[in-house]
């Protein structure tokens, strides 16, 4: 079973209303910067190859993997009306236990962000066993985490809009 194509965003099959008037913030960390560099670059040219301008597109940087959360909150609760926030990061294990401790806390704490909130807040955080796996996750032979972060927050706006569109039936 190969990887999935995430090579491009398909309007057809998850159409988005009107384009124009989204706003995607992208956090990224400090941590690990030439994998998180390449994720955050690759996410942004996804986006914008949906057509999102760099007007829409708000990138945030906080100092690793921990901060996420916390940063996704306080969009959530700045002016910014954010349509979907896709989180960016890459941790790496090393001689210790810390990745396990830092990758349950903020896998948890994200998607708690947006089932609380109601807005997409996007888990595009690299968690490998060595720099050689994220490299290679970050746009190498094993995919590329910013190209399927954009377009998971692409598809989860579309089908947020979608739902909202669908009138509330019981029927028995």
């Amino acid at each position: 079973m190969g990887l999935p194509d995430y090579k491009a965003y398909n309007a057809e099959t998850y159409p988005l209303k009107d384009i124009s008037n989204l706003n995607i913030a992208v956090l990224r960390t400090e941590w690990n910067d030439d994998v998180v560099s390449q994720i955050q670059s690759s996410c942004i040219s996804t986006l914008k190859a949906a057509g999102i301008t760099d007007e829409q597109i708000h990138p945030y940087t906080v100092p690793g993997s921990y901060e996420l959360p916390m940063g996704a909150k306080m969009i959530l609760t700045s002016t910014i009306k954010a349509d979907a926030i896709i989180c960016l990061g890459c941790v790496i294990q090393g001689e210790t236990k810390h990745d396990d401790y830092i990758n349950h806390t903020i896998a948890r704490s994200i998607n708690h962000l947006g089932l609380a909130s109601g807005i997409p807040v996007i888990f595009g955080v690299l968690t490998t066993n060595s720099k050689e796996q994220a490299i290679a996750r970050a746009g190498g032979d094993r995919g590329d985490k910013g190209v399927e972060s954009a377009i998971a927050a692409l598809k989860m706006i579309s089908l947020k809009e979608k739902l909202a569109t669908q009138s509330k039936k019981i029927s028995f």
